[in-house]
């Protein structure tokens, strides 16, 4: 009687390694219906919005030749803060569609480790929402300028000081807001509590924040996420808010506050 030697080397190599976890949750985040959905939605207020906002600029008290708006980078790029909304809905979805429908029990099992989980799903939403968005924001900004021109209002272009790095804040502040959702979302484990939260620290607390007293709304308007993250977009900074850089790493410092109370909580709960 013979036997089958057992089989040994790389075909049963069956160690969890990042890269495929990486490409665990690359098939997991495509399988959402809500991925292509969102992002096409994301892709449409950016462009969209930015283009009505360029259409319809200047129909108050300039006229042709007479600008009334002082940033044009920040006309074409008018709908990012909208389509924010979006790329934070799809990053509360990466992280609780596994919790709702119990996969994420699965995942676990096989990811005994957790956080390569977590860091995963960081990667696979940053690297393909960062590319998209910098496309679509590109887009933005191009056929809002064109639309400027054609009006006869100033327009800019990428060479101009400032717009390069507007544009590509545009992109930054969309897959940031995508990763608080993300964060929040692992942190809540519930998609409409989560989402609740995003929107209310990114979009209600600003406008709360500008009903305190001037010497308060100062102090505190400028280091809102939403508020740190637009003074990145923004070609020349406004007062009260901050400069381009320091808005950046206020921004950053969010991101990685949430991603690291994630991370901590993920090895501390149960699945």
């Amino acid at each position: 009687m013979t036997t089958t030697p057992a089989v040994t080397g790389p075909s049963r190599d069956l160690r969890v390694t990042l890269p495929r976890v990486l490409r665990m949750e690359w098939i997991k985040f495509w399988s959402l219906r809500s991925t292509i959905y969102t992002l096409a939605i994301t892709a449409l207020l950016t462009i969209g919005v930015g283009s009505l906002v360029s259409g319809v600029i200047g129909t108050g008290d300039g006229g042709p030749g007479q600008d009334d708006f002082s940033d044009p980078a920040s006309m074409s790029l008018g709908g990012v803060m909208l389509a924010a909304l979006a790329t934070a809905a799809l990053g509360v979805l990466t992280s609780t569609s596994e919790y709702a429908s119990g996969m994420i029990r699965a995942t676990l099992a096989a990811v005994p480790a957790r956080l390569p989980v977590l860091w995963a799903k960081v990667i696979v939403f940053a690297a393909v929402s960062f590319v998209l968005m910098l496309a679509t924001s590109l887009v933005a900004f191009l056929a809002g300028q064109a639309i400027l021109s054609s009006r006869g209002f100033t327009s800019v272009t990428l060479a101009d000081p400032g717009v390069f790095r507007a544009v590509v804040g545009a992109a930054v502040y969309l897959t940031g807001a995508g990763l608080i959702g993300l964060a929040v979302g692992a942190l809540l484990r519930n998609t409409a509590g989560a989402v609740t939260t995003v929107v209310g620290a990114l979009f209600v607390l600003p406008v709360l924040i500008q009903l305190l007293p001037a010497s308060w709304d100062d102090s505190i308007f400028p280091y809102l996420p939403s508020n740190a993250a637009g003074s990145f977009m923004a070609v020349e900074a406004a007062s009260p808010s901050l400069s381009a850089w320091p808005g950046l790493a206020v921004f950053t410092g969010y991101i990685a506050v949430l991603l690291a109370g994630a991370a901590v909580l993920l090895k501390r709960r149960d699945a």
